[in-house]
C-alpha cells in the first residue's frame, strides 16, 4: 500500500541515490550508443557560491530540456562544473583571513595560492549538493573545475595561439580600477550609481592674457591635477580665439593648450572641459586625437602620487617646480576624497573657484567591492577581439546560432558592433597566471612553459649579442640561473577567459577526444540576459576562434525572478527568498514547477509562496490520484490497447491525454516552458482528477466486467502518460510514483510518452457537453449566491436528439455532481429564470423562491459601478506621464494587472447580468 501522503523530505534523497545507482544521467551509455547526442554546458557556478533564486530557475529550465530529451532517446551530456572566479574567491578568503589579522601580502603568493585551494576544497562544493537537491541530472562523474589541470592547458594554449597570431598584445591603455581590490576589471562588472555631488566652476588662466580666464565645470577637482589641456567646441565662438592658445593650470602652473574639440558641449557648464586622459574614458580619446601625453597623478589605490612622477613635472622650471612641490607636497598619499577638499579649498583661497552647484550624476562603482570605480593608465594585457566579433555576429545573423526570445539578438549585435579590445589582465593571486616572461631587456617571451619561455629568450639574447653560446648553455644548465633568468608575469587572467572556452575544454579539449567529436558542438545554452556579453559572447568568439564552429545552436535567455511585488531581490531589500528553504518547506518539485510555470519568455517571474504553496498541494493531488487507483484495483493489463477503449469517457479521456502529451511535447521544443507546464497542469488537475475519476466511480465501484476493466485499464495508462509528460518538471514526485505502481526500471530513462492523436469527436462532443454543463450550473450557483446545499432543477429546451441521450446516460451524474433536483424538457424557458448556452443547447434554472432576481441584479450593477470607478481611478495614474516616469516599475507593473483583474471581473459580472433576462 502506498504511503498516505507524499513527504518530499523522505524521498527526494532516496530518489537521488537510486538514479545516482543506474548511472541514469551519465552521458555514452551503452544503450545510447547509437543515439543522437546532445549537449548542455552549465554556466559555471562561483565556487564561493550558493544556490540562489536565478541558478534555481536557469538549472530548472536545463534540466526540463535534459531530462524530457533523454526520455526522447537522446544521449544526453549535461556538462557540470564550477568556475573559480578569481576577484569573488580572493574577496572571501582575504576577508577570512582579516579576521585572523593576516594580509596576503604577509602570507606571499604561493602560500595563499594554497590556502585558496584548501577554501575551494572545504567549502567550494556547496552549489553542487545544493544543485543535486533541486534534482539537476548533471553527469556529475565528469565535473570540471575551470582551474584544473586539463582546462589550465586549454587556457595556456589559447592564450599563447592568441599572442603568436598577433590578437594579444600588451598595451599601456585606460582601464576600470577598483581600488579596494587593486585590480583592473571589465566594463561589464561596473555598476553605475545615481549619486548627490557637485560641479565646482574652476578658473584657468589665460598664458600672457592677465585677468582673462577659462572656466571649466568638473565633478572631480582631485583629477584636475592630472589636466593636459582644456577642449572647446569647434563652433562655439566663445572660445574661438583661444584655441590655439594655452592655460595655465591652476595650483601647479603647468601651461596646457586649449584645442578644439566637438567632444566638448556647448549647451553643458561652460561649454569648456578640462582634458584628464590618465583619468577620465572620453578625455583619453580626446588625448589620443590631439596627440596629448596621459599625466597619472593616482596610485593603485586611488591616493595622490605626483612627487616621483617625472610625467606630472615635465615642463615646468626648476622655479615652478619647486613651488609646485611647495604648494602641493603635503596631497601625496591623500586619497581622493581627501584631496577633494584639500584642492578645492586650495581654488578657494588662491581664487580660482568660481562657484559650486549641486549636481546629480552617475558615478561607477565595482559590482563586488561597492567602491568607486578610478579610470586609471595602466599597462595591461588586452585581446583584439573586433575579428572575433564579426564571426560571431555573422554566425547569429546566417541562423548558426539563434537567440530565444529572438530579440536577445539586437543586445547581441549592439555590444558586438561596438566591441573594444578586451582587457584580459587582472592584479589578483588567484587565477590562471598569466604565461607571458620578461627578459633581462624587458623584452616578453609568452610560452606554455618556462622551459620554452627560457630557451626563446636564450637564443634571442645569443643573436642579439647580449650572451655568447657558451654563456647561454651554462644558464639553460644551471637550475638555479635558469629560474630567475627570466620574471614571470604576475598577473592573472580575467575569470571569463577560461570561461569563454567551456563549451570545448570541458569536452577535453585541446586534445582530439571522442567526446569532443560526439558533443560539440553543444546544442542548447540556457543563461541570463546579464552575461550574453560575458559570457555568451566571448564563447562564440572562442568557439570559433579555437574549433572553427560555434560553440551551440541555441541560446535561451531567462529573465529574473523578483519578490511576489515584482522588485528585484536584494540583501539590503529583505526580500530575498532562498530555494533551500523551499525546497526544505514545500519539495523540490513544487519549487521546481513553480518557475517552470511561471518562466514565460521575455517576462520576469514575480515569485510568491502562495504559488510554490499552490504546486506543493498539485503534487499532493497527483499522490491522492494514484492512491485512489490503487484503492480502486487499478493495475497494469498486459497488451492493453488505448486504441481499443470502447467506453465514452475512456475514449474522451485518452483523446484529451495524447492532446496534451502532443501541446507539451511542442511547448518544449519552443522553449515555452510556462505553456507546457500550463498544458500539463490543466490536464492532470481539471481533466483527469477533476472530471475522469470523478465521473468513473459509478462504474469502478460498480460491478466488475468489461467496462470495469476497461476503465481501470485506461486510468492505468493515462496515469503513466502523466508521470512521463511530467517527469521533467516534477521528478521526484514522478519517480516515487512509478516505482510504487510497479514501473520498469528508472523512469528518468523511460520513453516519452507516445503522442499519437486518440481523440474522438464524439466522445469529447459527449463527455465535454456534461462537463461543460456541470461547470456552467456550478459558475451560475456562485455568482447568484446559490446557497450550498439547496437542489435547484434544470430544464432543457427544445434539446437535440443527443442531447436527449446524453441526458439519460448521465442524468444521474449530473444531479449528483451540480446538485440539480431535477432535470426536464420544455419548448419554452420558466419564468424567473437564468438561461445557460452549453455547446449551442439551452437550459435554463428557476431561481424564483431561490434567490431574489431583482436584488442580485441590484447587488451585481453596484459592483459593475465599483469595479468601474476602480478601473479609471488605474487608467488616471496609468495616463500620467510623471507617474510612469517617477513610480518604480513593480508599482507600475502592479496598477496594470489590478486593472486587467478588476476588468476581468467587470466581464464576467456583466456576463451574470446578462443572464439575468438581459439586464446587462
Amino acid at each position: 500500500m502506498m504511503d498516505k501522503t507524499f513527504d518530499p523530505a523522505a524521498v527526494e534523497a532516496r530518489i537521488a541515490r537510486r538514479w545516482e545507482e543506474a548511472d541514469a544521467f551519465k552521458a555514452g551509455r551503452p544503450d545510447r550508443q547509437g543515439a543522437e547526442p546532445y549537449c548542455i554546458v552549465i554556466p559555471p557556478p562561483n565556487v564561493t557560491g550558493s544556490l540562489h533564486m536565478g541558478h534555481a530557475l536557469n538549472n530548472t529550465l536545463q534540466d526540463v530540456l535534459c531530462r524530457y530529451l533523454r526520455m526522447r532517446g537522446r544521449d544526453v551530456l549535461w556538462q557540470p562544473g564550477m568556475d573559480h572566479a578569481g576577484i569573488a574567491t580572493q574577496m572571501v578568503v582575504e576577508r577570512r583571513l582579516a579576521q585572523k589579522q593576516i594580509q596576503r601580502r604577509d602570507l606571499g603568493r604561493e602560500e595563499f595560492v594554497r590556502r585558496v585551494w584548501e577554501w575551494k576544497e572545504e567549502s567550494g562544493g556547496t552549489i553542487v549538493s545544493q544543485l543535486k537537491r533541486l534534482g539537476a541530472s548533471c553527469d556529475w562523474s565528469r565535473e570540471r573545475f575551470t582551474m584544473d589541470e586539463g582546462l589550465s592547458r586549454a587556457v595556456l594554449k589559447v592564450f599563447v595561439d592568441l599572442h603568436r597570431d598577433g590578437y594579444i598584445y600588451r598595451d599601456k591603455r585606460l582601464v576600470n580600477w577598483d581600488p579596494a581590490f587593486g585590480t583592473a576589471i571589465s566594463d561589464l562588472e561596473v555598476q553605475q550609481v545615481e549619486t548627490k555631488g557637485n560641479l565646482w566652476y574652476i578658473r584657468y588662466p589665460i598664458e600672457g592674457e592677465p585677468d582673462r580666464f577659462i572656466t571649466v565645470a568638473t565633478t572631480r577637482p582631485e583629477t584636475m591635477l592630472g589636466d593636459v589641456a582644456v577642449a572647446v567646441h569647434p563652433d562655439d565662438e566663445r572660445y574661438a580665439d583661444l584655441v590655439g592658445k594655452r592655460a595655465i593650470l591652476p595650483l601647479v602652473g603647468r601651461a596646457i593648450p586649449i584645442v578644439a574639440d566637438e567632444y566638448s558641449d556647448p549647451e553643458k557648464g561652460t561649454g569648456a572641459v578640462k582634458i584628464t586622459p590618465a583619468h577620465d574614458f572620453n578625455d583619453f580619446e580626446v588625448g589620443r586625437r590631439h596627440d596629448l601625453a596621459p599625466v597619472n597623478v593616482l596610485g593603485p589605490a586611488a591616493e595622490i602620487r605626483i612627487l616621483d612622477n617625472d610625467a606630472f613635472w615635465d615642463g615646468l622650471s626648476a622655479e615652478a617646480q619647486a613651488e609646485a612641490k611647495l604648494t602641493l607636497s603635503h596631497l601625496e598619499g591623500e586619497s581622493r576624497e581627501a584631496a577633494r577638499k584639500s584642492i578645492v579649498a586650495m581654488l578657494e583661497t588662491n581664487g580660482f573657484l568660481e562657484k559650486v552647484e549641486p549636481h546629480t550624476h552617475a558615478v561607477p562603482h565595482g559590482d563586488r567591492s561597492g567602491v568607486v570605480i578610478e579610470p586609471y593608465l595602466t599597462d595591461q594585457w588586452f585581446v583584439n577581439v573586433k575579428p572575433f566579433a564579426e564571426r560571431a555576429l555573422a554566425a547569429v545573423r546566417s541562423g548558426e546560432t539563434r537567440f530565444v526570445p529572438e530579440n536577445w539578438e539586437k543586445t547581441f549585435f549592439q555590444w558586438l558592433e561596438n566591441i573594444e579590445p578586451w582587457c584580459v589582465s587582472r592584479q589578483l593571486w588567484w587565477g590562471h597566471q598569466i604565461p607571458a616572461w620578461y627578459g633581462p631587456d624587458g623584452h616578453i617571451y609568452v610560452a606554455e612553459s618556462h622551459d620554452e619561455a627560457l630557451a626563446a629568450a636564450l637564443a634571442r639574447d645569443v643573436i642579439e649579442g647580449s650572451l655568447t653560446e657558451e654563456e647561454g648553455a651554462a644558464i639553460a644548465s644551471d637550475p638555479e640561473r635558469a629560474a630567475t633568468y627570466l620574471t614571470r608575469e604576475e598577473d592573472v587572467l580575467d575569470t571569463w577567459f577560461s570561461s569563454a572556452l567551456w563549451p570545448f575544454s570541458t569536452l577535453g579539449w585541446p586534445d582530439k577526444t571522442p567526446d569532443l567529436a560526439r558533443f560539440y558542438p553543444t546544442n542548447t545554452l540556457v543563461t541570463g540576459f546579464d552575461i550574453i556579453f560575458f559570457w555568451v559572447a566571448r564563447m562564440m568568439m572562442m568557439g570559433l576562434y579555437c574549433m572553427d564552429r560555434v560553440p551551440f545552436d541555441t541560446v535561451y535567455i531567462h529573465a529574473l525572478v523578483r519578490d511576489e511585488r515584482g522588485a528585484k531581490m536584494s540583501k539590503s531589500k529583505g526580500n530575498v527568498i532562498d530555494p533551500i528553504d523551499l525546497i526544505d518547506k514545500y519539495g523540490a518539485d513544487a519549487l521546481r514547477f513553480t518557475l517552470a510555470a511561471m518562466a514565460a519568455q521575455g517576462r520576469d517571474i514575480k515569485l510568491s509562496l502562495q504559488r510554490v504553496e499552490g504546486y506543493r498541494n498539485f503534487a499532493t493531488k497527483i499522490w491522492n490520484a494514484a492512491r485512489f487507483a490503487e484503492m480502486n484495483g487499478c493495475a497494469t493489463v498486459p497488451g492493453f490497447d488505448p486504441a481499443g477503449v470502447r467506453l465514452p469517457l475512456n475514449r474522451w479521456v485518452l483523446g484529451e491525454a495524447t492532446s496534451t502529451v502532443g501541446a507539451v511535447t511542442a511547448a518544449i521544443d519552443e522553449y515555452r516552458f510556462n505553456d507546457a507546464a500550463g498544458a500539463a497542469y490543466r490536464f492532470i488537475w481539471n481533466t483527469f482528477c477533476d472530471w475522469h475519476l470523478e465521473l468513473a466511480k459509478p462504474i469502478l465501484q460498480g460491478a466488475d466486467g468489461p467496462e470495469k476493466d476497461e476503465t481501470r485499464a485506461t486510468i492505468v495508462h493515462v496515469f503513466e502518460l502523466i508521470l512521463k509528460m511530467l517527469h521533467p518538471f516534477m521528478p521526484f514526485l514522478t519517480e516515487e510514483l512509478w516505482e510504487a505502481r510497479g514501473g520498469t526500471g528508472v523512469l528518468a530513462l523511460a520513453s516519452w510518452p507516445d503522442s499519437r492523436d486518440l481523440s474522438d469527436a464524439a466522445a469529447e462532443g459527449e463527455i465535454g457537453w456534461v462537463v461543460d454543463l456541470i461547470s456552467e450550473v456550478r459558475s451560475v450557483r456562485s455568482e447568484m449566491g446559490v446557497p450550498a446545499g439547496a437542489q435547484v432543477p434544470i430544464v432543457l429546451i427544445s434539446p437535440s436528439e443527443g442531447t436527449r441521450a446524453r441526458i439519460g446516460a448521465w442524468g444521474e451524474t449530473i444531479r449528483r455532481l451540480a446538485r440539480i433536483s431535477d432535470i426536464s424538457v420544455s419548448d419554452v424557458a420558466p419564468g424567473q429564470s437564468l438561461q445557460l448556452i452549453v455547446r449551442g443547447e439551452v437550459a435554463a434554472l428557476p431561481l424564483a423562491g431561490i434567490v431574489d432576481i431583482d436584488a442580485e441584479v441590484a447587488r451585481l450593477t453596484k459592483e459593475v459601478g465599483k469595479l468601474g470607478g476602480e478601473i479609471g481611478k488605474i487608467d488616471a495614474k496609468l495616463g500620467n506621464a510623471d507617474f510612469l516616469a517617477r513610480a518604480p516599475e513593480e508599482v507600475v507593473d502592479e496598477q496594470r494587472e489590478r486593472r486587467a483583474e478588476a476588468e476581468a471581473r467587470r466581464a464576467q459580472i456583466e456576463e451574470a447580468l446578462a443572464r439575468l433576462g438581459g439586464r446587462a
